[in-house]
């Protein structure tokens, strides 16, 4: 039985109020600053307070300030980071998920060794890994194209790992049954382990999804094309320019607009992310 101590539960009750506050405070800046125009924000200290210019600033991030930077239209670098995420997502589970089936199902040589070198990857820094995947992703010719974008991406150790560890807690009763019935092996992946890893495919999907969305440092290095910029290149490039004043309220105005995907995700699939993170029985 849990103790009833007021004390601890002001300290318990401060802190969360304190992790608040630090993570919701320059989502809220961002948003005060997108109201405001550009000479407010450059002559003083950041405002606190909301600013009459939101329907303009907004307007013209999702028309003309793009291109005012040299940048394709936001809502066209909006669809391409949207469908580089959606590519990752449903790849990374698709491989993933595949690839854990195999290994706990199939009895072929070296399948633990498999296991543990896709486990050792997980050790292993993007930053060791990126300069030989784009020097293979360069000599395939897959620069500027979406295969370049998403494929090298598509991998996911950690996803493997953890449909590995559910499908081990599936009694072995349902195999056997399902081969009684004449199912085989894809019939009782599709009929049984799917319906039964939905949970674990939606908490992972909004993982995923975020993974995909705010990705920066590979399509900086695979993309010189405009046409395949994303959310977040065209946000960088809108900070650096080189002549003239950085119009940080738009820059505040895109960051918001980036901001809204990841977040209704979360919101529309909490309840599926939660279970998926913390069922352990089925």
């Amino acid at each position: 039985m849990v103790e009833n101590r007021p004390l601890l539960n002001i300290l318990t009750h401060a802190f969360l109020l304190l992790g608040f506050a630090i993570v919701a405070l320059p989502v809220y800046v961002a948003v005060i600053a997108s109201t405001h125009d550009v000479s407010t924000l450059m002559s003083s200290r950041i405002p606190l307070l909301p600013g009459d210019h939101f329907i303009e600033n907004y307007r013209m991030i999702l028309t003309n300030a793009s291109a005012a930077n040299g940048l394709p239209n936001y809502s066209h670098m909006a669809l391409n980071s949207l469908i580089m995420a959606l590519v990752i997502t449903v790849g990374k589970i698709a491989i993933s998920i595949l690839s854990a089936f195999a290994i706990v199902y199939f009895r072929f040589p070296f399948r633990v060794l498999a296991f543990w070198i896709i486990f050792v990857t997980l050790m292993l820094p993007v930053e060791v890994r990126i300069m030989p995947t784009y020097k293979i992703v360069a000599d395939l010719g897959m620069l500027n194209s979406w295969a370049g974008l998403t494929i090298p991406l598509i991998a996911s150790a950690t996803a493997t790992f953890l449909f590995r560890q559910f499908f081990m807690t599936i009694p072995d009763e349902m195999l056997e049954a399902a081969r009684v019935d004449g199912a085989g092996p894809m019939k009782f992946f599709r009929d049984i382990l799917l319906p039964l890893s939905r949970t674990n495919i939606g908490a992972l999907s909004v993982i995923l999804f975020i993974y995909g969305w705010v990705q920066y440092l590979w399509p900086l290095l695979v993309t010189t094309d405009p046409g395949y910029y994303t959310l977040m290149m065209g946000m960088k490039r809108m900070v650096t320019v080189q002549d003239g004043v950085i119009q940080w309220n738009l820059v505040m105005a895109g960051a918001v607009l980036a901001m809204l995907p990841p977040i209704l995700i979360v919101i529309f699939m909490q309840r599926l992310f939660i279970r998926g993170l913390t069922e352990t029985e089925k």
